[in-house]
């Protein structure tokens, strides 16, 4: 899962708000390219590295309450700093020492996609009513607001959803909306900006209409806007369910990032995560 978290964003990574042009040239699954802000190609940015904050937390089982997932947070960012994150969030990151400093000077106001990008991992927890509380939980800490928790909720509950064999594909949206307050817009088009609310209809739309690996970077490109944040979704969630096929190219694999944190530690974050699962039930 979070491997494919990070094949996803680092595909996506490559055409975040790009013009349509590179979309229509590049868009087809030859190559990593480089972020028009210099992220290298292959390369994955704050969607992963916040979702292995969460994934971490959950390995090690510690209270899931803002003080210590606000830990994570800093700890992941501080070990490991890298570019992807807002300017104002990275510039408000690299200032700050602590998570008691982080939690004393963030404005929780914001309805961008920050707390649904990082909210994979959280549908592994194995009731509806759990994956709601603990995504309103780390949502609320930089996006109390209710297109941020929603937009959180929804992406763990559609991880949930597959985690747990729900349901098929076609019924995701359906079973989403029943547990969220917003109406969603699962027959998304057009680009996306970088709000929790239009990210979470493109995402229920591809996965919706969907059926391979390829098949939704591609379509999660193809949106334009903040695509990365639906291409590393998509990937980690479809990672979950029988219904899509694994069909990526081995590049994708083999020319991810692979230092300290990289591909390797992924892997081996994964096999730690999906073994730490049934504690929690």
């Amino acid at each position: 899962m979070l491997l494919e978290i990070a094949i996803g964003d680092a595909y996506g990574a490559g055409f975040e708000f790009a013009d349509r042009e590179k979309i229509t040239r590049v868009n087809n699954l030859t190559a990593y390219h480089e972020h028009g802000l210099g992220i290298a190609p292959g390369h994955y940015t704050d969607d992963t590295q916040m979702s292995l904050a969460l994934a971490e937390l959950i390995i090690d089982g510690e209270s899931w309450n803002k003080q210590a997932i606000t830990r994570r947070f800093v700890d992941c960012f501080k070990r490991d700093q890298r570019l992807g994150y807002s300017k104002g969030f990275y510039a408000f990151l690299d200032s700050i020492s602590s998570a008691d400093e982080f939690l004393t000077k963030i404005k929780p106001n914001s309805i961008t996609n920050g707390a649904a990008m990082r909210s994979v991992p959280i549908g592994l927890f194995s009731t509806v009513q759990e994956v709601l509380q603990k995504a309103q939980t780390q949502a609320s800490i930089t996006h109390n607001t209710p297109i941020g928790i929603n937009s959180s909720q929804a992406v763990a509950l559609a991880s949930h959803y597959f985690y747990y064999n729900l349901g098929p594909k076609s019924q995701l949206g359906k079973f989403v909306q029943s547990h969220t307050s917003i109406n969603w817009n699962t027959q998304w088009q057009g680009e996306v900006a970088c709000c929790g609310l239009e990210t979470v209809n493109a995402l229920l739309t591809v996965l919706q209409s969907e059926d391979s690996y390829s098949e939704l970077l591609t379509q999660s490109v193809a949106f334009g806007g903040d695509v990365d944040t639906i291409a590393a979704c998509a990937l980690g969630i479809a990672s979950l369910s029988d219904e899509y096929s694994n069909d990526l190219p081995l590049f994708l694999y083999d020319d991810l990032e692979n230092n300290k944190y990289g591909k390797d530690y992924l892997v081996k974050l994964d096999e730690k995560l999906f073994s730490a699962v049934p504690k929690l039930k």
